[in-house]
């Protein structure tokens, strides 16, 4: 889809569609450029409110067409809730996530009647500035109003997004393709600059759903390498696939033993994106001079392309969906587009360990103890718990690339789901400068997070009586001791970890993945960026 900014009369805009809020209340109430062109077309927008055609509410929504007075083709009204009210509204977002749902709405009911172009008046009315012409809600900085373009377009493709590529019958092409967005002419640059960051966001979360989405026979870890590859050669990412050969040479005793049950080699990929560097301090090594201070911000996503549970067989119901265990892996791919494509100033490198967890006569047992990267031997008391055992071996691998902090994304455990549900992900650090970064940006991309413990009172429940430490630790803070064995692996750099088990896919009649957390990544690094 083509968006951009536009500052014009919306009466005299020449359009298909113009998309106009309203606000719920006593009586709905229409936006500032909704009343405009209602006195161009002769009240004909609050008449339809006076029929109680539309109240306001999120979800309501109803087309006029042909008004009068004015060069749009129709226009379409669509509810956005309560209108804000700084005294009374604890959530700043709250307007924004109505614009979100109320932009979804409008693309997938223009999409559906076949409008090819529209015009939203979507940004003005909420006393912050956003109707004023400036944006005092912003400080002055325009960085409201950029969030909230940037936040339509991902809302706009986010609902328009078809999974078409494994069916037989050609798919319908998109009807909506060119979409403006009407502000003040002080809020131009803003809007551009958050749209253009929308759109990129938007592809990242593409391409990580399309993978995600794609089955475990067709999305491998030798399949993710060809991609990750391609990835690189079209954004000038450095790209290097480690293969098992390379792995053993590493010791990754860890990661090796997950892939021993399937046929499918396992693959370390690494992503090196320099947008900060100098050709000095470029290197597959991340280069000698780095510190803290300059080094790269390292996503490290778990790339299960499927997993039965290895030995530790998982029920039959529902495993069609452990094609869903690469998720994280996933977001990293996704992430790392968006920040190419959104030419970062900053060094980011990318680790996905990819393997399959399938039981074999070569497969991890329950009691087997396997030798990590760092030395640390692990008891492997659950086959099941196999995506630390790969993401310990890349957390390690990471040291060398001396980095400012290291974030692993991972699909980890199911206990995460069951505490916080499908709307936030779980945030586990020992940095609370890391946690406090993240967080905020899950706050500001709508892409949320919450933070769990990850002290050591919990890795005793990791202790072996045979090795080092254990891969579970029992029944109870599942998610807290899986964090904590990953932790193990961190001594030397900043680190947090996000356990997207509960938001990385939905299931039922909606099944699918969702990209998450790919907002929040970019938001992260937009900040790091900065």
């Amino acid at each position: 889809m083509q968006f951009s900014a536009k500052f014009a009369d919306p009466v005299a805009a020449p359009t298909d569609c113009i998309v106009v809020g309203v606000f719920q209340g006593k009586k709905p109430q229409l936006t500032p450029a909704g009343a405009r062109i209602d006195r161009a077309t002769n009240k004909t927008l609050g008449a339809a409110l006076g029929r109680g055609g539309i109240d306001g509410r999120i979800g309501g929504a109803q087309f006029l067409y042909r008004p009068p007075g004015i060069k749009a083709g129709c226009v379409l009204l669509v509810g956005l809730g309560p209108k804000p009210d700084a005294k009374r509204d604890d959530n700043p977002s709250a307007a924004t996530a109505r614009r979100r749902r109320g932009a979804a709405i409008a693309a997938k009911l223009l999409d559906e009647r076949g409008i090819a172009s529209a015009l939203l008046c979507l940004l003005d009315g909420d006393g912050d500035g956003g109707d004023g012409g400036g944006d005092g809600g912003d400080g002055g900085d325009g960085s409201t109003v950029r969030r909230r373009a940037r936040h339509i377009a991902e809302s706009m493709e986010d609902i328009l997004y078809r999974f078409e590529q494994t069916k037989s019958g050609a798919s319908k092409p998109r009807q909506l393709k060119r979409v403006q967005l009407l502000c003040e002419r002080a809020q131009l640059a803003a809007v551009k600059r958050g749209l253009r960051e929308g759109a990129a966001v938007a592809a990242g979360i593409k391409r990580a759903r399309d993978y995600a989405n794609l089955p475990g026979n067709l999305c491998t870890p030798a399949f993710l390498a060809a991609e990750a590859k391609r990835l690189g050669k079209q954004h000038g990412i450095a790209v290097t696939v480690l293969g098992e050969a390379e792995m053993k040479r590493h010791k990754m005793g860890s990661l090796l033993s997950v892939s021993r049950g399937s046929r499918e080699p396992a693959k370390l990929i690494v992503f090196e994106y320099r947008g900060a560097s100098s050709s000095k301090t470029r290197g597959k090594t991340g280069g000698k001079t780095r510190d803290k201070k300059t080094g790269p911000v390292v996503l490290v996503g778990k790339g299960l392309t499927f997993d039965a549970g290895g030995i530790s067989l998982k029920p039959s119901a529902a495993m069609d969906e452990m094609k869903f265990d690469m998720c994280g892996g996933a977001s990293v791919f996704g992430a790392l587009q968006a920040a190419a494509e959104l030419q970062l100033k900053l060094d980011l490198v990318g680790l996905v360990p990819c393997s399959e967890n399938l039981p074999d006569g070569a497969a991890n047992k329950p009691g087997d103890i396997v030798t990590s990267m760092s030395g640390a031997t692990i008891e492997i008391l659950n086959t099941d718990a196999e995506g630390r055992l790969i993401l310990c071996d890349a957390l390690t691998y990471a040291e060398r690339f001396q980095p400012a902090a290291v974030v692993d994304i991972a699909t980890l455990t199911g206990a995460c789901a069951v505490a916080l549900g499908a709307h936030a992900s779980g945030l586990f650090s020992d940095s609370d400068a890391l946690a406090e970064e993240l967080l905020a940006a899950g706050y500001a991309s709508g892409d949320r997070a919450w933070r769990m413990p990850v002290w050591d009172d919990y890795a005793k429940q990791l202790e072996s009586n045979f090795a080092d430490l254990a891969n579970i630790g029992g029944r109870y803070a599942g998610a807290v001791t899986a964090a904590c064995f990953l932790k193990h692996f961190t001594a030397k750099f900043d680190w947090a970890h996000l356990d997207i088990a509960g938001t990385a896919w939905k299931s039922g009649a909606a099944k699918g993945a969702t990209g998450r957390p790919v907002p929040l990544l970019v938001e992260f690094l937009l900040g790091r960026a900065a």
